[in-house]
């Protein structure tokens, strides 16, 4: 055989090769699955029935809210002079330009001290069925009157003390007369919390998902969408529902034990169906008021979502359906009502306003 005869063949091959294999690669490529954040994510809207959007503001018949009041309520909450020792607000521990919150495990007060329990964030919090972390408080006025008088805290002696020093500042004995129109004695310990109650329920941070309950279905984003929808299949809604996303009481360490020297309501009433029973926090802002739990123990919020899923379900979520469910968190962020907030100027102490007491 001619090699010239050989040879042709393995051209015409090589060519026929060639040829497939350029139109191979100009072929173009198969496009990437969509990830599961861009996919459509359609939610059952008739499991969005334990949530409710937020109100404009959180009404109580036994406190109607007038501003006056509001006007009141605001001063009283900047106010250092509520304290023993003149240097703790209820914006010290609550502080309304950080989403309500110090961002301290436990918070400092008098002389220092540190209070057992994380400062929870005030936003939102009339949505709450009770007040504290292990329910002692009704509502926000009978809140109001804790702080002020716990020893670690603010430190006031009693309350007494305190009403003498509202009654020693000019501007003060005005601002109650006004709030609390016709009473022969405004300036009370009762109205007190009732001007700061007031001033409170109107702290309200609507965000998007108030729309998407409202049938918006592009106010939440598909991966926000995604993360909701993981979010209903956990469980969550069990006891974060609502209004404010949580308020309600529940055990902690419903199936896994939550180890903790706090013993939440138990502590309180001393009765056994109460132990391990705390407050369930609001998820409003929820990404933004850490550290988290009722001990400000826990500092990455992906980490307090797989703890909840391990104790209150006995399930171990993966990082990538934690990380999924903060996403839809990120939405109930809202935005902080800059001019509802504006420290007010306080009005000036009078001769007989007591002196800071560092005892």
């Amino acid at each position: 055989m001619k090699l010239k005869s050989l040879v042709r063949p393995l051209i015409l091959a090589a060519a026929t090769v060639g040829a497939a294999a350029f139109a191979q690669a100009a072929k173009p490529a198969a496009p990437a699955a969509p990830t599961a954040a861009q996919q459509q994510v359609v939610i059952d809207r008739a499991l969005l029935g334990v949530f409710k959007a937020l109100p404009a503001r959180f009404e109580d018949p036994k406190n109607p809210i007038t501003p006056e009041k509001v006007e009141l309520g605001r001063m009283l909450y900047f106010d250092t002079r509520l304290s023993k020792n003149q240097d703790v607000s209820c914006n010290s521990c609550h502080d309304l330009n950080k989403f309500g919150v110090d961002g301290k495990p436990t918070s400092p007060g008098h002389k220092k001290q540190l209070g057992g329990r994380n400062s929870p964030t005030v936003y939102n919090a009339g949505g709450h069925i009770l007040q504290f972390w292990d329910g002692r408080a009704p509502n926000l006025e009978e809140q109001a009157k804790g702080p002020i008088l716990n020893p670690v805290e603010m430190a006031m002696p009693n309350e007494a003390r305190v009403v003498e020093t509202l009654k020693s500042i000019p501007g003060y004995v005005t601002a109650f007369q006004k709030a609390f129109p016709g009473q022969a004695d405004a300036v009370t310990y009762d109205n007190m919390a009732k001007a700061i109650g007031a001033f409170e329920r109107q702290l309200v941070t609507p965000s998007r998902f108030d729309k998407f309950l409202a049938g918006d279905e592009k106010a939440l984003t598909e991966a926000e969408k995604h993360g909701l929808k993981k979010f209903l299949e956990q469980g969550c809604q069990t006891c974060h529902n609502g209004p404010a996303i949580g308020g309600s009481l529940q055990k902690l360490g419903l199936v896994v034990p939550f180890q903790s020297k706090d013993q939440g309501r138990f502590d309180l009433t001393k009765q056994e169906s109460d132990r391990m029973i705390f407050r369930v926090p609001t998820l409003r802002n929820v990404t933004k008021t850490g550290p988290w739990f009722h001990d400000g123990s826990v500092t990455e919020i992906q980490t307090a979502v797989k703890l909840m899923a391990q104790h209150q379900f006995g399930k171990q979520i993966t990082d990538e359906d934690a990380k999924a469910i903060v996403t839809f968190l990120d939405s109930l962020t809202g935005e902080l009502p800059k001019s509802y907030i504006t420290k007010p100027k306080l009005p000036a102490s009078g001769p007989k306003t007591p002196k800071p007491d560092p005892t």
